[in-house]
């Protein structure tokens, strides 16, 4: 049914096929996790096709990420129209964000920061981080401790993790909603007045009790997708296309924000979709930084993430060892194979995995036990972790004030 604007009224906020997907809940019924292609019919995006993916590496001349290898990102808005632009040597930008709720990341946090550096390095393009210490003020600032300059303050001390990813300085504009606003004030007004009440309530769930700063968030995160917010490195032109790398709980924002952009003359931005990273505990919700059972973060020590894998991280494996040997594991709920999937670079490694620990013929009667797979996450994740350790000691305060700097970006 449409509404007054002509604008489809979508509910994409209840709980539909066992599973609830939004930007603030993620929850699932299956063991297995969520369903992503009941998730890509439900918002109506398109699967990421191999032929996307070889036109990728065709036209950039590298290899295409593990995580596009390997289905992590799964779905797409318009990315073969980013790919037109770039085979034509026109603009895009790429948009992405984070919520600074904690003093430091976890692991899951890290996924489109890292990928984000992928798209940036290969594609050679100016990057727009939104910080939005004023969200989590609007949903969490119901304390006497949770105070709006805790979120501004825990946004740049978040600004370091991102900045120790690798991101080039020339090309990359880190901004706090809590700052940059007066800048990007007249893109969040306009896309304000294109959507209705009763779709925000159809798309993210809003209800009469909620605070009115929840209802014009969506318009705040929607602005960043337009070149004209950032007038200091577009100017006035329009003809930028912003690609958006996100987890799929973050599309409702965007499909917003793609129903109003032909309404105000400009372009709608592309997206692709990461799955989600998995809890330690199991798929049927993500990884929580609230929650210290079902979280590694990066500032963890060895031993730290030794004990968590060992203690906490659910196992696909078979309850007796006799039949794990002769069975293998159910890979698709065993979270060590899961988190190897993400930050396991090498395929061969991968592939032993899953050959020795889950089903099938490769050392049947002897197979993989749990024990062992993960011991060989835990060896994978130590380096990651301790690498990113050693980059984010080099962040200086003046680092995070120079990519947080209004100023024109190389490109």
């Amino acid at each position: 049914m449409a509404d007054a604007t002509g604008q489809e009224n979508v509910d994409l906020a209840s709980k539909q096929d066992g599973q609830i997907v939004t930007p603030w809940d993620v929850e699932a019924d299956a063991d297995e996790g969520i369903d992503y292609d009941k998730l890509i019919d439900r918002f109506g995006s398109q699967r990421l096709s191999q032929e996307v993916i070889e036109r990728m590496e065709k036209l950039t001349g590298k290899k295409a990420h593990p995580w596009l290898r390997r289905g992590i990102f799964f779905s797409h808005r318009d990315l073969d129209a980013v790919l037109d632009l770039y085979e034509a040597k026109k603009p895009f930008y790429l948009y992405t964000g984070r919520g600074p709720s904690s003093d430091s990341l976890h692991m899951g946090h890290l996924i489109p920061f890292m990928f984000t550096k992928w798209l940036q390095d290969v594609f050679d393009v100016p990057l727009v981080v939104q910080m939005t210490d004023d969200e989590k003020f609007l949903w969490k600032g119901d304390s006497e401790e949770n105070t709006i300059e805790k979120f501004y303050r825990l946004g740049k001390e978040n600004c370091k993790d991102i900045i120790a990813c690798g991101f080039d300085i020339n090309k990359t504009f880190i901004f706090s909603n809590l700052e940059y606003m007066g800048h990007m004030y007249p893109t969040v007004v306009r896309i304000e007045r294109m959507v209705t009440y009763s779709q925000a309530k159809g798309i993210f769930g809003f209800t009469d009790s909620d605070n009115i700063g929840k209802h014009s968030f969506p318009a705040i995160q929607a602005a960043p997708s337009f070149p004209v917010a950032f007038p200091h490195i577009f100017g006035t032109d329009t003809e930028p296309l912003c690609l958006i790398p996100c987890a799929i709980d973050q599309d409702p924002y965007f499909r917003m924000t793609r129903d109003v952009a032909p309404r105000l003359g400009w372009k709608k931005p592309a997206l692709v979709h990461s799955k989600f990273f998995p809890a330690l505990t199991g798929s049927k919700t993500k990884m929580s930084a609230s929650d210290a059972s079902t979280t590694i973060y990066v500032t963890d020590t060895p031993d730290q993430i030794k004990t968590k894998v060992n203690k906490y991280a659910f196992s696909g494996g078979k309850v007796s060892v006799e039949d794990q040997k002769k069975e293998g594991a159910d890979l698709d709920v065993d979270v060590a194979y899961q988190w190897m999937r993400f930050f396991c670079d090498d395929d061969a490694i991968l592939k032993t995995l899953e050959d020795e620990y889950g089903p099938g013929p490769v050392r049947a009667g002897n197979k993989m036990l749990t024990g062992e797979a993960k011991a060989l996450l835990i060896q994978t994740l130590q380096p990651i972790i301790a690498g990113h350790q050693a980059a984010r000691a080099g962040v200086t305060d003046e680092m995070v004030d120079a990519f947080m700097a209004v100023r024109k970006l190389s490109f």
